[in-house]
C-alpha cells in the first residue's frame, strides 16, 4: 500500500522524485545555484511514497551521479537520508561557487538551472553572468566563459608572427584557461576565433556623421581585429602633399602613432561585460574613437594625461605587452597629446559614466582653416580681386590681371610679386607660357 506524505507538497525548495530520470540532475543544479532544498527519491508527485526496488543501487547511482554530472564539485553541499518509509532524502545546500552546471551541456542555458516556483528552468546569460560575479567578483576577464567550444587559429597566427610561441600548456599562464574549473575564461573568449565583441568603423562625407562614404565591421580574435582595423583606419588616412622647388613633402592628416594608440585604448580599457562595438568615426574634420565604459572610479582625466593608470583589464594588458602591442601601461593618451603639441593642436577626450570618446583633429584640415584665415585677414582689394578670379578660372596672365585691377604693367607685377611672397598664388611657366594659379 502507498503511504502518503501528509503536509507536504512540492514548492521551491521541495521536489518529489518517483525515481532517478534523465533530469534529475538538473534538479540538483538548480537547488544548488538557488536556495537550496531537498529531493525526495522514491515520492509520486502527489507525496505518495513508491518504496524503491533495489535502494542500495539507486543510492549508489544517485552519489556518483552528482559526483560525475555535475560542475563544479557540490559533494560537500549534499547530505543522503535513508528513510524507514523506503525513500531516499537528499537535502541540498546552496554552493558557494556558483554557476553549477551539467558537464555534458556545458556552462549556458541549457546546463545552468535555477528554481523558478516549483520547477527547475534554465538560467537567462544575464542570469549566469550574475552568479559569476557574485561568487568571484567583477573582473570580467578571469569569470568563465558562457561560451566554451573555442578556437585561437587568429590568436595563434598574431603570437607566432611576433616570434612567439602559442600552445596549451600556456593557456594557464595567461589566462586563457582556468585549470582549477576546467574551463575556458573570459579573456580566452575574447583572444579567440568566437570572440563576440567587434570593432566598427564607418566614414562619413559629412561632419554630423550622417552621410556613409564606407564602413567596415571587424570580428574574430581581438588580436586580428586590432590588426585589421588598423590597417583600415591606415588606409583613410589621407596624405596632401606640397612642392617646393624640387623637393615634395607629404604630409598625413593625423599621426600615425595616434591612431594606433587611440585604437588599442578602446581595446584595452572598454568593458566587455557590456554588449556593443568599439566605433571609430572618420570625417574630413576629425577621427573619434568611442568605447564602452567610462574612466575607473578611482580616476580623473586630469591623473590620466599625468601618467597615472588603472587598468579595467589587467590581463589582456599584459598579452598586448608581451607581443609588443603597447610599449607600457598609462603612456599611450600622453603620447597622443605629444604628438599633437608640435602642430599647436590638442585631442578632445569626453568621459561619461558608460562611455570613453578621444577625438583627434585633421591637422592638414586645421592647417588650411588657419591658412584660409591668414589670407582672409591679410588680403586687400586688389588681392581679393584676383583670389576670386583664380577660384573661378583656375589661372591669369599678366595682361588678364591688368584688366581686372585697371593698373599698368608695373603695379600688376608689384602685387603678383606681394601675393607670391604671402604664399597666396604662385607663378608657373615663364615668357608666354607665364601663369598665376592659386599656391
Amino acid at each position: 500500500m502507498t503511504e502518503v506524505l501528509t503536509m507536504l507538497k512540492e514548492s521551491e525548495n521541495l521536489e518529489f522524485k518517483q525515481e532517478v530520470t534523465n533530469d534529475f540532475y538538473k534538479e540538483v543544479v538548480a537547488f544548488t545555484n538557488t536556495d537550496g532544498g531537498i529531493i525526495l527519491v522514491g515520492v509520486n508527485d502527489d507525496g505518495g511514497v513508491v518504496p524503491l526496488g533495489n535502494v542500495d543501487e539507486t543510492y549508489l547511482k544517485i552519489t556518483n551521479g552528482i559526483r560525475d554530472n555535475i560542475t563544479p564539485d557540490v559533494t560537500m553541499f549534499v547530505k543522503y537520508t535513508l528513510d524507514e518509509q523506503g525513500f531516499i532524502k537528499i537535502e541540498i545546500a546552496e554552493g558557494t561557487n556558483k554557476p553549477y552546471y551539467l558537464k555534458a551541456k556545458g556552462l549556458k542555458p541549457s546546463g545552468v538551472f535555477v528554481r523558478q516556483g516549483t520547477s527547475s528552468v534554465g538560467a537567462t546569460p544575464a542570469a549566469i553572468r550574475q552568479m559569476i560575479k557574485d561568487a568571484d567578483g567583477d573582473v570580467f576577464e578571469e569569470h568563465p566563459s558562457l561560451i566554451q567550444n573555442l578556437t585561437f587559429n587568429q590568436c595563434k597566427d598574431v603570437f607566432e608572427r611576433r616570434g612567439i610561441d602559442f600552445d596549451e600548456s600556456k593557456f594557464d599562464v595567461l589566462g586563457i584557461f582556468d585549470t582549477a574549473r576546467n574551463v575556458y575564461t573570459n579573456l580566452g573568449l575574447l583572444l579567440s576565433d568566437q570572440c563576440q565583441h567587434t570593432i566598427k568603423i564607418a566614414v562619413f562625407d559629412d561632419v554630423a556623421n550622417t552621410i556613409f562614404k564606407g564602413r567596415k565591421e571587424f570580428s574574430g580574435s581581438l588580436l586580428k581585429q586590432i590588426d585589421d582595423a588598423f590597417e583600415y583606419i591606415e588606409l583613410n588616412n589621407n596624405v596632401r602633399s606640397t612642392i617646393k622647388g624640387l623637393v615634395r613633402e607629404d604630409f598625413e592628416d593625423y599621426p600615425v602613432e595616434a591612431l594606433r594608440e587611440s585604437l588599442i585604448n578602446a581595446v584595452i580599457h572598454r568593458n566587455y561585460d557590456s554588449s556593443g562595438s568599439i566605433i571609430v568615426n572618420i570625417n574630413n574634420e576629425f577621427m573619434e574613437f568611442i568605447s564602452i565604459g567610462g574612466l575607473m572610479p578611482e580616476l580623473t582625466q586630469a591623473e590620466m594625461l599625468n601618467g597615472v593608470s588603472v587598468l579595467r583589464n589587467k590581463r589582456l594588458s599584459a598579452i598586448l605587452l608581451r607581443l609588443r602591442i603597447i610599449e607600457a601601461y598609462g603612456t599611450g593618451v600622453r603620447r597622443i597629446f605629444n604628438l599633437y603639441q608640435i602642430h599647436h593642436l590638442e585631442p578632445f577626450i569626453t568621459d561619461t559614466t558608460n562611455s570613453f570618446k578621444i577625438t583627434l583633429p585633421n591637422i592638414n584640415h586645421a592647417k588650411q582653416l588657419e591658412k584660409n584665415s591668414m589670407v582672409e585677414t591679410n588680403m586687400n582689394e586688389q588681392e581679393g580681386v584676383i583670389i576670386h578670379y583664380l577660384e573661378e578660372f583656375g589661372e591669369l596672365t599678366d595682361e588678364k590681371i591688368q584688366e581686372l585691377l585697371d593698373v599698368k604693367k608695373t603695379r600688376a607685377f608689384v602685387v603678383t610679386k606681394q601675393m607670391v611672397d604671402k604664399g597666396l598664388v604662385k607663378v608657373v611657366g615663364r615668357g608666354q607660357n607665364r601663369r598665376i594659379v592659386l599656391s
